[in-house]
């Protein structure tokens, strides 16, 4: 039997009964109410994903209860039930957010057909529903930050999402550019259609033109069947062309032709092929001195410059520093087993010190490098790697921290001890070098030793020998001071 599980509400036990039998020999479990309120009550129980429910009941009827669940917002889908076939009903039913309607007398088999089709599309929307989710949980995730330039971003997102308008993003390298444009895409009345990135600077300027607009069969030496490019692929959704600076002047004209005429034609076709796309480009390049400069199309930089988004670099957000690296630190433990890691004061203020020029992506590269390193359930700035953290930079880690990760890896390799067994262990551990290093300081002088351990010499003598302490220290070699 499946796990979801069907309500059918009748006033009429024989209905009840009979379509009750039905489902459950097809493997679906079925509960039964006699009218809407009983059907409320019900509701409430685990695993309900559709209603099956009569229009004439005593009290409220089935399309007055059909408007009660959604307007609760209730995650189940609703199969009206009616003797009477009018278009008033049918349009009733439908208006209300109902799945379907079926009249009686009702086929049995078309029952079944209906209820499962019913409860595969449940199904199915919730899948897409919780990819759509995750989707957005992966793209905008490292969009964090409370700092009124980012604040001023997410508005613009909002703003511009439900518009084709083409979008500029300027940015540094690594600061989230096509995380903006995922945001933007996501956001949009488009997001059930592809999102397609291209980034330019990443493929030889001879081979850009066929990614982009693909190519005919024969059209050059290699092109052995005919390729999609990336304005076909993203039919319907957006198109996301990464460092447009980098783009050769003979493509942008034809990038241009594109957006203006909202047509192109494959490398080697000449039938022109119609496109739905919402582009948005980005680039860390200054695009206005690149048209001052005759490198960059003037007409093209104002077709792309509609609206215009621009990321600060990480080190003009530094009290986003943090936020990031705590998101970064519970992306890249999930699914690990152990203890969850934290960062220490120390290691904040490292981070926050640091300018990142490799911003966001440098940011979440350290944070990754250091969740492998670090033992224990502490990141200390040594996890960190060596150009962000230098010994001597300012920032120490502090006795009690260096202690507590020395400990910590300790307890975690202790598995086979017995009770109590800890305990001694660590106390023999520190005692003995604490004790040597002591003895030392004070070239053997064990009045003087006892004296910075704050133990009587008796004490400090004992320990000397049964934790075997050699040299010049020990026994009768010891140079005292009457």
């Amino acid at each position: 039997m499946t796990n979801e599980r069907v309500l059918i509400v009748d006033d009429d036990e024989s209905v009840r009964w009979v379509l009750k039998k039905a489902l459950e020999k097809e493997g679906i479990d079925a509960l039964l109410a006699r009218d809407g309120q009983e059907a409320f009550a019900r509701l409430s129980e685990e695993g309900i994903a559709l209603v099956l429910m009569d229009i004439r009941m005593p009290g409220m009827s089935g399309l007055e209860a059909l408007e009660r669940i959604r307007t609760e917002g209730r995650d189940v889908a609703v199969i009206i039930m009616t003797a009477q076939a009018t278009m008033q009903n049918a349009i009733e039913a439908m208006r209300r957010g109902a799945y379907d309607y079926i009249t009686k007398p009702f086929d049995l088999d078309e029952v079944n057909i209906l209820v499962k089709k019913a409860l595969d599309v449940r199904r199915l929307s919730k899948e897409v529903d919780t990819l759509r989710a995750e989707v957005r949980e992966k793209y905008e995730g490292g969009l964090i930050g409370n700092t009124p330039s980012m604040q001023e971003i997410y508005k613009t997102i909002g703003r511009v999402a439900e518009s084709d308008a083409t979008v500029l993003i300027h940015g540094e390298s690594g600061t989230g550019k096509e995380l903006v444009s995922r945001a933007i895409h996501y956001h949009s009345r488009r997001s059930g259609r592809p999102f397609v990135a291209v980034n330019s600077a990443a493929i030889p300027s001879e081979l850009l033109e066929s990614e982009l607009f693909g190519h005919e069969k024969g059209s050059f030496t290699g092109a052995v069947a005919r390729k999609i490019g990336k304005f076909e692929a993203a039919a319907g959704g957006t198109l996301f062309l990464d460092e447009i600076g980098d783009m050769s002047m003979p493509l942008q004209g034809k990038l241009l032709r594109v957006l203006q005429e909202k047509e192109f034609e494959r490398v080697g076709g000449t039938e022109p092929i119609r496109t739905d796309v919402r582009v948005i480009a980005a680039t860390h390049h200054t695009l206005e001195k690149m048209v001052r400069g005759s490198r960059f199309r003037e007409d093209l930089f104002y077709r792309l410059n509609v609206i215009q988004i621009n990321i600060p670099p990480l080190r003009k957000r530094k009290d986003d520093i943090i936020p990031l690296a705590e998101h970064f630190l519970r992306k890249h433990q999930a699914g690990r087993g152990g203890v969850r890691k934290a960062l220490t004061p120390e290691t904040q203020k490292v981070l926050r010190a640091y300018d990142w020029p490799g911003n966001v992506r440098e940011l979440e590269n350290a944070v990754q490098r250091a969740v492998t390193l670090s033992q224990g359930d502490k990141i200390f700035p040594d996890s960190l790697p060596p150009q962000i953290f230098k010994p001597g930079q300012g920032v120490s880690i502090s006795f009690e921290n260096f202690l507590e990760e020395k400990l910590s890896d300790l307890v975690d390799r202790l598995g086979g001890l017995d009770q109590g067994d800890i305990y001694d262990m660590v106390i023999q551990r520190v005692e003995k070098p604490l004790i040597t290093l002591v003895l030392r300081k004070t070239e053997g002088n064990q009045v003087r030793a006892a004296s910075l351990l704050g133990i009587n010499r008796n004490t400090l003598r004992k320990k000397i020998k049964e934790l075997g302490i050699k040299g010049p220290f020990n026994g009768e070699e010891e140079n005292e001071e009457e």
